[in-house]
């Protein structure tokens, strides 16, 4: 079995680490005999760590966390509730240690010219984008959206934002909404993430009634998205991309958001607005 946990006494510091792992399970949806089958522990183990009664060791919480698939900004915080170290570091992407990630960013920007490419950081506040990104942003948000960092999403959901020329807006704000959601809710409290889910939720209205299956689909990987602007119409799919297996909690939520032309006819007109050819 994994991990030494200390006496069975129940202390403060347990209690806390103990409601944290279970709100993660249960967000999870997996069962205690499940976790500890898959994190090599006992039922039992578990369970006393959960109510408090076993304050678990370092090792025993990374492993729980990474079984969780917590995100490494949470497992930090499970750490430090538990009375250890963060062990994940924290690096502004305009360091100087990231200077080579900046690098690989721009490439990916500037070689998805002539479309749309932005990199946004985990409330979806644009922190990189190509020139046709600034060019459809500019084409479908109002400038007072427009002030800096720009939140994608408020840009998307906002009366005077995208949402006015997409044609499919139910299903763009559904989709939209849920992945927000899913990424933003977490067991930790995070008040910039409620404060930003709240507004989303106030902007979109009956658009959220219908909740977002719990099983992915087509759309989940790639969504569509109609534009219509006056006797002009786009159509795009949009795709997110993550930097794999990172070790730093600003690498982890980096997303790319990749817009690409879903027929031909949109690739024309875009590339037409755009004077790439």
């Amino acid at each position: 079995m994994q991990g030494i946990a200390s006496a069975s006494r129940e202390s403060p510091s347990a209690s806390i680490v103990g409601r944290l792992l279970r709100d993660w399970r249960e967000a999870r949806g997996m069962s205690q005999l499940t976790l500890a089958m898959e994190a090599g522990f006992s039922a039992r183990h578990v369970s006393f760590i959960e109510t408090g009664r076993t304050q678990p060791s370092r090792q025993a919480l990374l492993a729980l966390a990474e079984t969780l698939e917590v995100p490494l900004r949470d497992r930090n915080r499970l750490l430090q509730a538990g009375g250890y170290a963060h062990v994940y570091g924290q690096t502004p992407l305009d360091a100087d240690d990231m200077a080579h990630v900046r690098s690989v960013l721009e490439f990916i920007l500037d070689r998805h010219a002539p479309f749309p490419a932005l990199v946004l950081d985990r409330y979806s506040n644009r922190l990189m984008g190509n020139e046709a990104s600034s060019r459809l942003l500019a084409a479908v948000v109002d400038p007072t959206l427009a002030t800096e960092p720009l939140n994608l999403l408020r840009a998307v959901f906002h009366p005077l934002g995208a949402r006015r020329f997409v044609v499919n807006w139910d299903e763009v704000a559904r989709h939209l909404f849920g992945r927000a959601d899913r990424e933003l809710t977490s067991a930790s409290e995070d008040a910039t993430a409620t404060a930003l889910l709240t507004e989303l939720r106030s902007y979109a209205g009956p658009a959220l009634t219908q909740r977002p299956t719990a099983h992915l689909s087509a759309n989940d990987v790639l969504l569509p998205i109609h534009v219509r602007m006056g006797d002009i119409e786009l159509r795009f799919f949009s795709a997110i991309m993550t930097l794999g297996t990172p070790q730093d909690v600003t690498l982890q939520e980096l997303r790319i958001e990749t817009f690409f032309p879903a027929d031909q006819a949109s690739q024309q007109t875009w590339i037409r607005m755009t004077d790439g050819g």
